[in-house]
């Protein structure tokens, strides 16, 4: 009991002055976006490309997250989806992806999944690490990380006994500054978006 609350303790020390609430656990193979990760991750492990799709289905998250006009060609139900499928697998030649992860995107296309091929790269991401046995720490800032910060970051980890874990970050120009570390369940907020929140609240009551 100690020791668990020890390890408590040095995990909200991660960020400064952050807040914990529960989340949903990152992946579950029975759900929809699961099952096709499932699907996924076992044909490129049986084609001996895990490690290639894996990077690519990474790359083309950061590609969704970067681009409105791609995102609003998955996420727009009112094109025809012979249109949204040619639109989508052009812009995967011309980045280069390979043809198990094209071929993958065709599928989920044609099964008009195309809305949740978001989702679907991200519960491949945490099949993934759920088959590694690793723990992630998802980050995000509303700047990227500088080399510094993404140390200190990683040794404020090691010091709540994260040793072995796997950094993803994402930008988030919403939060303001400061960051977001979710580890598990566990999410630890000291954005300066929700410190003026809390901010804003304390004002309000001594008003």
């Amino acid at each position: 009991m100690e020791c668990r609350r020890a390890q408590k303790e040095r995990t909200k020390r991660v960020v400064a002055s952050g807040v914990t609430t529960a989340q949903p656990v990152a992946f579950a193979s029975n759900g929809l976006e699961g099952r096709y990760a499932t699907a996924l991750y076992d044909l490129a492990a049986e084609q001996r490309q895990l490690d290639a799709v894996l990077d690519e289905g990474a790359a083309l998250v950061r590609l969704i997250d970067e681009s409105a006009p791609l995102r609003t060609v998955l996420e727009d139900r009112r094109l025809d989806i012979l249109v949204s499928r040619k639109a989508v697998l052009a812009v995967l030649e011309a980045q280069g992806f390979g043809q198990t992860l094209r071929n993958f995107v065709g599928v989920v296309a044609d099964n008009r999944r195309l809305p949740v091929l978001r989702r679907i790269l991200a519960a491949l991401d945490a099949l993934a690490v759920s088959r590694r046995g690793e723990v992630v720490a998802e980050v995000a800032s509303a700047y990227p990380l500088t080399p510094e910060q993404r140390a200190q970051v990683q040794a404020r980890l090691a010091e709540a006994g994260y040793s072995r874990i796997n950094i993803r970050e994402r930008v988030d120009s919403s939060l303001l500054g400061g960051l977001v570390v979710r580890v598990g369940a566990k999410l630890y907020d000291a954005s300066l978006k929700t410190r003026l929140f809390r901010l804003h609240y304390a004002m309000k009551g001594a008003a």
